[in-house]
């Protein structure tokens, strides 16, 4: 079968003779048949203002399908994306784009760079935090005859730019310490 191209994230795709192809890129989740393009016609200089105001006078609504879409996705068809970037209320008070080229130094920096579940920003890693015993259960899972997560263990703390909600995962030392226990009380 012939290699497909996603025009999302430009990733070849080769699909499964028995199962073809499929809706949806398996690298960026999103949609193959939804990808939709914008043709603007350029204009000459000499052209007269008024023609080309009349010919940018329509304003773009979402299809049906759209918007349906979009209120699968996101829950509510009054929610759109931009309102999620919570940031973008700060601008009249302040320099966002100064802010955005900052935030993309920080990710230049970064060895890990999760995305944000709420709005699909890039995280900014904002520290560690470390878990004692105190205030936490672990869970004994009967399989590894063990906790699944032993404290103490740290936290990495990733805050969003965009919408400022706050994300944890663990270290990577704890990562492995979790993976190597999973393996030796199996065995």
């Amino acid at each position: 079968m012939e290699p497909t191209v996603c025009p999302w994230c430009q990733s070849e795709i080769v699909w499964d003779e028995e199962i073809g192809p499929e809706d949806t890129c398996p690298h960026c989740a999103n949609e193959l048949k939804g990808y939709r393009t914008l043709n603007i016609a350029l204009q000459d200089e000499d052209e007269d203002e008024d023609e080309v105001g009349e010919e940018y006078e329509e304003t773009y609504e979402p299809s049906d399908e759209e918007a349906r879409d979009l209120q699968r996705i996101w829950g509510s068809d009054h929610e759109s994306l931009s309102s999620l970037r919570t940031v973008d209320k700060y601008g009249e008070d302040h320099d966002l784009f100064a802010f955005e080229e900052t935030v993309e130094g920080i990710l230049d920096q970064q060895e890990e760079v999760p995305e944000c579940l709420h709005c699909r920003e890039y995280m900014l890693h904002a520290g560690t935090q470390r878990v004692s015993g105190e205030g936490f259960q672990p869970v004994h899972a009967p399989l590894i005859q063990a906790p699944i997560l032993q404290p103490p263990y740290d936290l990495n703390v990733y805050v969003c730019p965009g919408c400022f909600h706050v994300q944890y995962n663990l270290s990577e030392n704890d990562r492995l310490r979790m993976i190597k226990s999973f393996i030796h009380k199996k065995e």
